[in-house]
């Protein structure tokens, strides 16, 4: 019996087969067993060498994509061109689209219908670049039999019958569109009929960039002693950058050491049609306005770098388009992303993100109030600062990597069945921890990525930096891990009191603090042991000298353990004593483990009940500790109790935690009661430092139960990390190698302390060495997603 497929577009719709089926069951009937490759997917846009904004959107969106994900896709370029528009491209290029040429779309269309790997398509438009071809765009739609993505960078709003058509039909074919305003989404739904759920909001991509020391950036530039006003971007008269010149005058009055710098070369369709006319228009305007100390061209296509740094030290940022339909732009979305205070016109985009402080709403065309808002904000440092931090906690979801994610989603939901995202493990970045580290401690806070020496020093922080850096030197064996291991530990002994008791508050001064004495120091007191126990156990990797220094202390701080009482502190110490144990064995330290560990199982046997496994009558923070520290209470010691305890309270806490395929640890906003434990926890309120002790945990536990599954949930856990938590946000900020301290209910915690940022190296540092000693001993697991990755979105890449 044979089968016989007229590929039509009638056929498919008769069959009322939704389209990605169809073209799954096509493609195995065509080339049965060839379908073992990535998926592919398709951008259709304009693209580098062309010079123009959808271009770099569409290069940075792509490297965001390729950076976040690894073994989940492929990404095929078709750039866009026309007779008059044709480049030489560096990246690999599978298609080119002549729209000037009406076969050229139905010939992609073929193409494209053909490619057994390509699964979905994505066209960026913008009516300009096929405002002379809108027919073909939608045969060529009509024509393709895979998923088809439609970006919308403008939407209209009041069209005419034609337009309206136009767009209708576009949207009819598409699977799915993308708008990055909610005006824009707004204006689909009303006025064009488009139904909600085809729309997704995906915001214009932004860049991580590490908020280096403005001045310092001045004087790199020769800027020193100026306050920078600037705009960037391709020029045309739609930017209205005259605006700014009539407003500077009377900017000029009460700053005159200001500086307005137009960065950006004409935009290349302006300069076919008219030449230098606009720029020639500004620069005698500048002539005649007396301006030419205080404006600079800055006429070049800036490398991204550079203009990130120019950005970085602009003190206000101008945005003064004059054209009210443009729904988004990316030159002002960069600007907030280094930390710019924003006076802009209402563009629907500015009047999205600058609302409540996070920037200025001026009129079109109007340069007296520009004047005037400027000046405010000139002679007010505090309210810039006020206004950059709000405009970049405004701005954080837009990220390139979140942008990325919210596509990767998208793909996800209309790819096919075997379409599935793996994250790839970012590289080890300790830039932020050095930048956190002085020659006497690791500081508490940072705003931003910058650290805040007024908070001063604590032992929790320094104890788990020292771990970190441990776990971190027995991966590298980079002798510079030594400086801060050393730098940590001298820390410890600083805190560490004559009566074998440390102190945990240190101010910036160098001296401990009144908190010593108004707070339970219980907790710090554990943790100091756990990380001196860690120290000890890598002893024959250390200095001699270090080794001996950390085996005294180690005595010292043992002293008077058994008088701590705290169930987490008691956690602390097995750890410590357990670490400590495996390179210094003793009888001590054994009898320390039983007593604190028969503490832990009296208070199990007392709460414990058929749906309650645990220690405590609540789960509150730090739960992984507990059963870890039972683990290693029967590691040390072949207690079988111990063991069964560490398993049955582990796998209660991750049946709470675990929800999905995503880890959700207990919210700081509402702990989980035993009352009420069948309700979940609050959304929010998720602290790294819990899902890195989950991690630790993890490792262990996997280490011992090899086939338990917990491999795979340590991967999970840490994609949380990477974005996949209720927000679908980053947490980890790859460009500082900080990580954020919170995830709320519906915003991150930009600032990247070092409570966050040495819990995310932990974890991070913890997964390496599991999937590491994974591959060394199933060797065909890693690598095959169906085995290793069953359960997980991570894909692993082991490199520094």
């Amino acid at each position: 019996m044979s089968t016989k497929i007229i590929v039509t577009r009638q056929n498919k719709k008769s069959l009322s087969i939704p389209r990605k089926t169809y073209v799954s069951e096509l493609n195995n009937l065509l080339l049965p067993g060839t379908k073992n490759e990535l998926p592919e997917i398709l951008f259709i846009t304009t693209y580098p060498p062309r010079e123009c904004g959808i271009a770099t959107y569409s290069q940075d969106l792509i490297k965001a994509l390729n950076n976040k994900f690894q073994k989940s896709f492929k990404i095929k370029i078709c750039p866009l061109e026309s007779n008059n528009e044709q480049h030489a491209y560096t990246d690999s290029i599978k298609y080119i689209l002549n729209t000037d040429h009406s076969n050229a779309f139905i010939n992609l269309a073929c193409q494209i219908n053909t490619s057994v790997n390509l699964q979905m398509v994505l066209i960026q438009h913008e009516f300009g670049l096929f405002k002379n071809n809108e027919a073909d765009l939608r045969q060529f739609i009509k024509t393709v039999q895979k998923p088809v993505i439609i970006v919308f960078h403008t939407v209209l709003p009041t069209p005419n019958h034609t337009f309206k058509a136009n767009v209708q039909e576009i949207v009819q074919e598409a699977n799915s569109v993308i708008v990055m305003t909610n005006s824009a989404a707004e204006l689909l739904v009303k006025d064009y009929g488009v139904a909600e759920d085809k729309i997704t909001i995906i915001q214009h991509g932004t860049h991580l960039v590490p908020h280096s020391d403005k001045e310092e950036l001045k004087v790199k530039y020769k800027l020193t002693g100026k306050k920078i006003l600037s705009t960037f971007g391709l020029l045309s008269s739609g930017k209205s950058i005259e605006t700014t010149l009539e407003a500077l005058p009377e900017i000029v009055k009460k700053n005159k050491e200001v500086l307005f710098l137009i960065i950006g070369k004409t935009h290349p369709s302006v300069l076919k049609e008219e030449g230098e006319k606009y720029r020639l228009m500004l620069q005698a305007k500048i002539e005649e306005l007396q301006l030419r100390e205080h404006v600079k061209f800055i006429n070049c296509f800036l490398p991204l770098t550079e203009l990130l740094e120019y950005l970085q030290l602009t003190d206000i940022y101008l945005f003064t388009s004059k054209d009210p339909n443009q729904a988004v732009s990316g030159t002002f979305s960069y600007a907030i992303s280094c930390g710019c205070p924003i006076i802009s016109t209402p563009i629907p985009h500015a009047c999205e993100v600058l609302k409540n402080d996070a920037g200025v709403i001026i009129d079109f065309e109007n340069p007296k109030q520009l004047a005037e808002k400027t000046n405010v904000l000139l002679l007010d440092q505090q309210l810039r600062k006020n206004m950059a931090s709000n405009g970049l906690h405004r701005i954080a979801p837009t990220a390139w990597e979140n942008a990325a994610i919210a596509h990767a989603m998208l793909f996800d939901k209309i790819g096919e069945k075997n379409f599935s995202l793996h994250y790839k493990l970012p590289k080890v970045n300790l830039d932020h921890v050095k930048k956190l580290t002085t020659p006497f401690a690791m500081i508490q806070f940072s705003n931003i990525n910058q650290p805040d020496i007024d908070s001063g020093y604590t032992l929790d922080d320094n104890a788990r930096a020292m771990v970190a850096m441990c776990q971190q030197y027995e991966i590298t064996k980079d002798k510079q891990d030594l400086k801060y291991i050393q730098i940590y530990f001298n820390f410890i002994k600083y805190c560490l009191q004559t009566d074998g008791y440390f102190l945990n508050y240190v101010d910036e001064k160098q001296n401990f603090t009144a908190q010593n004495s108004t707070t339970n120091l219980e907790d710090s007191n554990g943790r100091a042991i756990w990380a001196l126990g860690y120290l000890n156990s890598i002893s024959a990797m250390l200095p001699d000298q270090l080794a001996k220094d950390a085996d005294f202390i180690m005595q010292s701080a043992l002293q008077r353990v058994l008088e701590i009482h705290s169930t987490r502190a008691m956690a602390f110490i097995i750890k410590g004593v357990y670490y400590y144990n495996t390179k210094r064995v003793a009888e001590q330290n054994i009898a320390i483990i039983k007593k604190l560990a028969n503490r832990l199982v009296e208070m199990y046997r007392y709460e414990a009940e058929k749906e309650w496994n645990w220690f405590e009558s609540y789960l509150t923070y730090g739960n992984s500790i507990l059963p870890e520290a039972m683990l290693c209470a029967w590691l040390a010691t072949e207690k079988l109790i111990y063991k069964e305890i560490a398993k049955s309270s582990f796998d209660f806490l991750l049946s709470k935690i675990f929800i999905e395929n995503r880890i959700h640890v207990i919210s700081n906003k509402g702990w989980l009661n035993k009352e009420n434990k069948l309700d979940p926890s609050p959304i929010g309120g998720e602290q790294p430092i819990d899902v890195a002790y989950t991690i630790l945990a993890l490792g262990k536990f996997n280490a011992v139960f090899k086939k338990e599954g917990y491999l795979q949930k340590m991967e999970i856990a840490f994609n949380w990390f990477l974005g996949n938590n209720h927000l679908q946000q980053i947490i980890y900020n790859p460009c500082t190698g900080g990580c954020y301290d919170g995830l709320e209910d519906d915003y991150v915690n930009l600032n990247q302390g070092a409570e966050s940022t040495v819990s995310y190296l932990m974890a991070r540092l913890a997964l390496e060495k599991s999937l590491k000693k994974e591959e060394k001993n199933n060797p065909t697991h890693i690598g095959n997603p169906n085995k290793l990755l069953k359960n997980s979105l991570f894909k692993i890449n082991l490199t520094h």
